[in-house]
């Protein structure tokens, strides 16, 4: 994790779960063994290419494909109307369209949801909620929850080392902005029989999976526990639609430039390799830190994720109806479970780390979808304390506003120590509008689909192609 202060453990309480498969200044990391990055060369190009472990695209299983025909079903929601792809767009990454904060939904189209939608893709290597070691490039963290008791000193974390931060215990891992899920299986209930989504009603979502074209698959799938319990049936009908997100390569298909570049079938182009350096340079984005860059040592490509969870503070969004509410709050893991916010107080106001794939075919971004554009977040990130008047409102006294979406008793969890967010007022930005827009140009390489630029690919090879 970044900057906040966490509290040391004085004993763990082991648990088990399963999981079902959100620089520019040339600091020298050129060591391609054990996953570490490779800076480009001037040309642009990767002089240490790396054979990436990818999987190929098998035909659907016969319970993926009943959850293919379940994921664009609109006749699972109350209102007949909304499908999961309704707000997971294929075309657009499995992420929302237009620039709405939030989804509207519910049985009548006119309920708003409580979060921004977040992306289904690159979920497949998502480790179990915990609360443990501060590991930024384990995707099977073990799934241990650490008890927080006391005030500790939180060690720095950079994109560059994050040996210096490993003892420190941080929330890790799950599914949805506040890790309440474990698995896809877990997770497909949650928007599906949300009042404020889908909509949908067990007895009728049941009552479709008996009746609907793909019904008699399942049911044969589901066999004679199937047939007489309709709570199995609909299990079953959840567990189709998490295997369909880990089969179909679209969900995960690592076709991205950037992906391209780390085989060395493709070129940077100057401000995108500015940006890649920018990106991970410990002092200035320090981007890498969280959003891991790296290959892993068995050939697994980047996830731009550290499955963990930050304090960003991302302003009010007063677009939202339920922020009018004054004493509404929404403070992502403590707010996972009834307790929460006394039990796990040291993360309140933590919402997980997204990957950074496809970001910049996005139009809504953090929790409750306050921004939308990556110039918006980019200058959130630098300019937050430097210049809080830019995001956050003045009160009645006439004073800022800052931090004004946490209360200010969980307000010492905010990262405020670590690059880009260790600058004071009067100080100078971690990084200028010329070196933001070098970042944002960086990331605009990490969208599936390239098919390669004939002034800058290698002529040589062929570049990856989108599956």
């Amino acid at each position: 994790m970044r900057s906040f202060k966490l509290f040391q453990s004085t004993f763990l309480v082991t648990g088990c779960a399963a999981l079902l498969a959100l620089g520019l200044g040339g600091t020298a990391r050129a060591q391609p063994a054990g996953g570490a990055a490779c800076n480009p060369a001037a040309d642009g190009s990767n002089p240490c290419p790396r054979k990436l472990h990818l999987h190929t695209q098998q035909p659907l299983s016969t319970m993926a494909t009943v959850g293919k025909a379940m994921f664009f079903d609109p006749a699972l929601s109350g209102s007949g109307k909304f499908s999961c792809a309704s707000c997971h767009v294929p075309s657009l990454h499995y992420g929302p369209a237009g620039k709405a904060s939030v989804f509207m939904g519910g049985v009548t189209g006119d309920r708003e949801g409580r979060r921004e939608i977040p992306s289904l893709t690159y979920l497949e290597r998502q480790p179990p909620f915990s609360i443990g070691p501060d590991d930024a490039v384990a995707d099977d963290v073990a799934p241990t929850i650490a008890v927080p008791v006391t005030g500790g000193a939180h060690a720095a974390k950079s994109a560059s080392n994050t040996a210096s931060s490993a003892a420190n215990l941080v929330p890790q891992g799950g599914l949805f902005l506040d890790g309440r899920a474990d698995t896809l299986h877990q997770q497909a209930s949650g928007p599906m029989f949300d009042p404020d989504e889908m909509a949908g009603l067990p007895e009728k979502v049941t009552a479709r999976l008996q009746t609907a074209d793909y019904a008699a698959p399942l049911r044969d799938l589901a066999g004679i526990r199937g047939r007489k319990s309709s709570d199995f049936l609909l299990s079953e009908g959840l567990f189709a639609l998490a295997r369909y997100q880990i089969e179909d390569q679209k969900f995960h298909p690592y076709s991205s430039k950037f992906d391209a570049w780390l085989q060395g079938n493709a070129r940077f182009s100057p401000i995108e390799r500015q940006g890649y350096l920018l990106f991970n340079d410990p002092k200035k984005g320090n981007c890498a830190a969280c959003h891991v860059d790296t290959v892993r040592g068995d050939g697994l490509p980047p996830l731009f994720t550290d499955h963990q969870y930050e304090a960003l503070a991302a302003p009010r969004n007063p677009a939202l109806t339920h922020t009018h509410d004054a004493s509404y709050y929404d403070l992502g893991v403590c707010d996972q479970k009834p307790g929460g916010r006394k039990e796990l107080a040291p993360y309140c106001g933590m919402f997980a780390t997204p990957t950074l794939r496809n970001v910049a075919t996005r139009q809504t971004f953090f929790h409750n979808g306050v921004f939308h554009s990556l110039e918006d977040v980019m200058d959130f990130y630098v300019l937050r304390d430097l210049e809080p008047g830019r995001f956050y409102p003045k009160g009645p006294d006439g004073k800022v506003q800052a931090y004004n979406d946490i209360p200010a008793a969980y307000q010492g969890n905010i990262d405020k120590s670590d690059a880009p967010f260790d600058r004071k007022p009067g100080e100078a930005p971690a990084l200028n509008e010329a070196e933001r827009k070098a970042i944002i140009a960086f990331l605009q390489t990490l969208t599936d689909g390239w098919t390669g630029d004939a002034t800058q690919a290698d002529a040589s090879v062929t570049p990856q192609k989108n599956p």
